[in-house]
C-alpha cells in the first residue's frame, strides 16, 4: 500500500514499499536522486506520504508488526542527504531529545527515560511505527507527529511503559529536536497505534485564543493540547463503547496525571501473565483509524468517521526473527453488545469533550469527511454511498450509491467557475480486506474478516471515481 506523495523544488517525492525515497522531476518523471531509508529484509516499509517543509521532506516508517524501531527523519530535497534521524525508542541521543529541556505534560522528561521503561534490548525490536500523517506549524517551526504500537502485541513480552511509542511528538523541523511529547497509551496492550492525523487549529477557550492540536486516537479518546506547550487540555471519549479505559486522569496534582485508568477487566494482562480477553472496546482497529477528520471554522466542530467495533484478544508468545511477523495475538471482531452497527459519523467540540451529534452507519466509517463553507459535510460509507449531512445537526441531505466500497477521502475543487466533488469508491483497508483479497476465514485480517462478512452482501470489487457539479449557491 501506500499513502500518497508530496511536492517541493520542481519534484514529486514518493517513499516505495522497499523504503527507497525517490525524487522525481515533476515535468519528466526522471528520478533525480534516490535514498534507502531502512532496510527491508528486516521488515521495514516505506508506506506513508512524504512531507515537505522548506528545504526538507519528511518520511516515516511502517513495520511495527515485524519489530521494526519506528523512526522519522529529514532528508535534503535537493540531493537526499539525511539531515537528521529521531527514533521512537532508545537513548537520549537518538531519540533526539534533551532531557533537560523535553517535557511531558510541562515537564522535563529526565535521562533515558526511554530506556529505563523497556527491559533489557527489547526496544531494539519495539515498534513505534510512523507509517501516519504529519502536520507543521510555520510560526512555530514545529512537525507533529504520532508513535504506533509497541512490538511484539503480546504486552507480558515487553514489560513497562515502552516509551515512546503511542506518544504524540513536537520536533523542531531544523534540527528534529524534540520540544514536548506526550504518551496516550503507556505499554498498550491492544494494538492502539497513535499515528492518527494532528489537526491544528486556534480556537478560544475560557475567553483566551489558543494554539491547538486535536487528535482522534485509535484508542477511543479525543485528545486537545496545546501545540505550544503540549499542554493537556482535553481527554474524552469520542465513542460512548469505549471500555478499556474509564478516563484519563486530568488531576495535575496526582501522580497518574496524563494516564489512562485501565480496566483490568479488559486487560490482555493479569498478574503478569496473558490472557484471553472478551469485550475489549474498540477492536484493534481503534475506534478510527486512518480514515481522516476535519474541522470546520464555522461550526467550530470536528467531523469524525469512526469504528464502533469491540474485540476478543489472545495473547501469544512470539520469537523474534528478523523480517519475519512479529505479532503475538489473534482477534475477533463484532460490534458492541446491544449494537447493530458497526460505523458513527461523529461531530465532536474539542473544546469541550463532547459529541454533539453522532449517524450510526451499519459498518465502520472507514472514508475520510469533508467539512464545506456552505455548512455540508460529506464522506462516504463501506457499502459505497458518498453522503452529504448538514453540519450542525447531522441530518442526511442527500446520498448517492457508488459502484464499490468508500475507503477514500472525498475532495472538492473548482474549476472554470463551478465547484465539484469527488470521491473514489473501491473497497478495502482493514475492515474491507476480507471481499478486497477474497479472504474467507473468520480469523484473518487479524479478525477482520468474520467481522466484515456481511459487508459481501453490500458492495463488490472496483475502482471508480466518481464526481458531482454542486448547484449554484
Amino acid at each position: 500500500m501506500n499513502r500518497g506523495v508530496a511536492y517541493g523544488d520542481g519534484k514529486i517525492f514518493l517513499h516505495q514499499a522497499d523504503t527507497t525515497l525517490v525524487a522525481l522531476d515533476a515535468k519528466t518523471g526522471k528520478v533525480v536522486w534516490s535514498v534507502k531509508t531502512d532496510d527491508p529484509a528486516k521488515g521495514a516499509t516505506g508506506t506513508s506520504a512524504p512531507m515537505v517543509v522548506k528545504d526538507k521532506v519528511y518520511v516515516g516508517v511502517s513495520g511495527g508488526e515485524f519489530g521494526v524501531r519506528g523512526w522519522l527523519a529529514a532528508y535534503s530535497i535537493k540531493d537526499g542527504k539525511q539531515v537528521w534521524r529521531a527514533y521512537s525508542e532508545g537513548p537520549d541521543a537518538e531519540l533526539l531529545v534533551d532531557p533537560r529541556k523535553t517535557t511531558v505534560l510541562g515537564k522535563p522528561i529526565g535521562a533515558d527515560s526511554s530506556l529505563k521503561s523497556w527491559q533489557g534490548d527489547q526496544w531494539k525490536i519495539g515498534g513505534g511505527g510512523t507509517w501516519g500523517w504529519y502536520s507543521y506549524d510555520p510560526q512555530l517551526n514545529l512537525i507533529y507527529y504520532g508513535t504506533g504500537n509497541p512490538s511484539t502485541w503480546n504486552p507480558k513480552q515487553r514489560p513497562g511503559d515502552n516509551k515512546y511509542s503511542m506518544t504524540i511528538f513536537a520536533r523542531d523541523a531544523d534540527t528534529g529536536e524534540a520540544k514536548w511529547l506526550y504518551q496516550m497509551t503507556p505499554h498498550d496492550q491492544w494494538d492502539y497505534d497513535g499515528v492518527n492525523e494532528m489537526i491544528l487549529t486556534d480556537q478560544e477557550i475560557d475567553g483566551k485564543m489558543r494554539h491547538l492540536l486535536v487528535h482522534f486516537d485509535r484508542n477511543g479518546f479525543g485528545y486537545t493540547l496545546d501545540r505550544v506547550t503540549g499542554e493537556l487540555l482535553v481527554a474524552e471519549k469520542y465513542d460512548p463503547a469505549v471500555n478499556w479505559a474509564t478516563k484519563v486522569d486530568m488531576d495535575k496534582s496526582s501522580p497518574t496525571y496524563g494516564r489512562p485508568m485501565v480496566q483490568d477487566k479488559y486487560s490482555t494482562e493479569h498478574n503478569g501473565e496473558d490472557e484471553n480477553t472478551t469485550g475489549v472496546c474498540p477492536a484493534a482497529l481503534g475506534t478510527k483509524d486512518e480514515q481522516p477528520a476535519a474541522y470546520s471554522p464555522d461550526s467550530q466542530l470536528f467531523y469524525v468517521p469512526t469504528n464502533h467495533v469491540c474485540m476478543d484478544y489472545e495473547p501469544f508468545r512470539v520469537s523474534y526473527t528478523a523480517g519475519q511477523p512479529y505479532v503475538g495475538a489473534t482477534l475477533s471482531m463484532y460490534p458492541p453488545p446491544g449494537s447493530q452497527n458497526m460505523g458513527n459519523f461523529v461531530a465532536w467540540d474539542a473544546k469541550k469533550g463532547k459529541i454533539v451529534w453522532s449517524d450510526p452507519e451499519q459498518f465502520s466509517v472507514w472514508s475520510g469527511a469533508l467539512a464545506t463553507k456552505g455548512g455540508v459535510v460529506f464522506y462516504g460509507t463501506l457499502e459505497g454511498y458518498l453522503k452529504a449531512v448538514d453540519a450542525k445537526t447531522g441530518k442526511e441531505l442527500y446520498k448517492f450509491k457508488t459502484p464499490s466500497g468508500i475507503i477514500g477521502n472525498v475532495v472538492t475543487y473548482e474549476h472554470a467557475g463551478k465547484q465539484y466533488v469527488a470521491v473514489l469508491s473501491g473497497v478495502g483497508g482493514w475492515a474491507g480486506i476480507g471481499l478486497a483479497a477474497g479472504l474467507t476465514d473468520p480469523h484473518a485480517g487479524l479478525g477482520a474478516v468474520g467481522g466484515y462478512a456481511a459487508l459481501n452482501d453490500y458492495t463488490a470489487l472496483g475502482g471508480t471515481l466518481t464526481v458531482f457539479q454542486l448547484p449554484p449557491s
